[in-house]
């Protein structure tokens, strides 16, 4: 039976589909946050109070990140080739399925209080999200008009980051409501149930058919790996905007480690409070994705990259000076959050409507 491409999806009706993508993406961003600030929330409250105490708790910030990350690198690959492979749709809805698993195994560790496994916890959720990544990305433009991919990637960027944020500072409610009293697996259930609520948005987005279902499979991260890189090389674009992808995603996750170690070892504040912080970057983020999307008006705006790569670099600077000058003052802090969020965003879009037009090209001719 001849299977139709990708591209000859009917974008007639598209909404439905684009916005239940959407809504997935969102839940997706939220739990995966919330249940590792959660974790590292519960480490640190677990550490001691000892002289090396801040240093302890700057290790497991990273050990917990660390973790999470390590998916990416080993199974983004597979995740690339199911996506190839099968429809990106129902491939999601797997990955739905599987989380409610995830957080119920989660909600265990978060009982028992084991390292080990709270650990574990984190590496299953990394993993589901390296498998669910490329199904989310590479089905916008098969469900998507061409002159909206733009618009589609700014508010994509912006539920993504609202997730993000918005899990952290849930994370931080979840800490302060439940982990004095010993009842911190409570927040297993619950984003148990919100990762139902995905799996049933998953089911809604526009279904899509194989986009090459005899591909070979590649499990191999390193020579798979090595191989992209090689691809993606050969087009300038795409080499630059996978790098500049990679520079966005690295700065925001500095800023978001240092963040939580900072605001509960220097400003002192509790957990919500901690997590709250993180609203000031969801400002900023939402903004600036919401502005890059209609700037670019249907095209691929390179001139935003520059001028937002320069406003990031400027608006670092009155963060350190606050620090500097020991004006450590949680409004003081918050107050330049915002601009460096803003300026990061105004590139980001640009990046990935990049990589998704220009990868696919990519694919069709390789």
């Amino acid at each position: 039976m001849h299977n139709p491409s990708p591209s000859a999806v009917s974008h007639v009706g598209w909404q439905r589909g684009f916005w239940s993508l959407m809504g997935t993406q969102f839940q997706n961003a939220f739990s995966d946050n919330a249940l590792k600030q959660l974790i590292i929330l519960v480490l640190l409250a677990g550490a001691t109070a000892s002289a090396s105490g801040e240093k302890k708790n700057d290790e497991l910030v990273a050990m917990v990140t660390a973790v999470f990350s390590a998916p990416f690198i080993l199974f983004a690959m597979l995740g690339g080739w199911l996506a190839d492979r099968n429809s990106k749709q129902r491939m999601m809805v797997y990955v739905k399925t599987a989380e409610m698993g995830i957080m119920a195994f989660a909600g265990l560790a978060l009982w028992l209080v084991s390292l080990p496994l709270l650990l574990g916890a984190i590496f299953l959720m990394g993993c589901h999200s390296a498998i669910f990544a490329p199904s989310k990305y590479g089905i916008l433009p098969e469900i998507l008009p061409h002159d909206k991919l733009s618009w589609g990637n700014g508010i994509l960027e912006l539920l993504t980051f609202l997730g993000v944020i918005l899990g952290v500072v849930a994370a931080g409610i979840f800490s302060d409501a439940f982990l004095k009293e010993g009842r911190a697996w409570i927040a297993g259930p619950i984003l148990m149930a919100i990762a139902f609520v995905g799996w049933l948005l998953s089911r809604q987005v526009t279904p899509v058919p194989a986009a090459d279902p005899t591909c070979p499979v590649r499990i191999n991260p390193v020579t798979d790996l090595w191989r992209q890189l090689r691809i993606m090389k050969q087009d300038r674009d795409l080499w630059r905007a996978c790098w500049g992808n990679t520079g966005f995603y690295f700065i925001s996750a500095l800023v978001m480690m240092n963040m939580v170690v900072f605001c509960k070892d220097i400003l002192k504040l509790t957990d919500t409070q901690n997590s709250m912080m993180n609203v000031w970057l969801a400002i900023g983020i939402g903004i600036g994705s919401v502005v890059a999307g209609y700037a670019s008006r249907g095209r691929i705006e390179y001139r935003l990259v520059p001028i937002g790569a320069l406003g990031l670099a400027l608006s670092t600077v009155p963060m350190g000076w606050t620090v500097s000058r020991l004006i450590l003052s949680a409004s003081a802090w918050a107050a330049w959050a915002s601009p460096p969020a803003f300026s990061s965003s105004q590139s980001s879009p640009s990046f990935s409507t990049v990589l998704r037009r220009r990868a696919k090209a990519r694919c069709r001719v390789a």
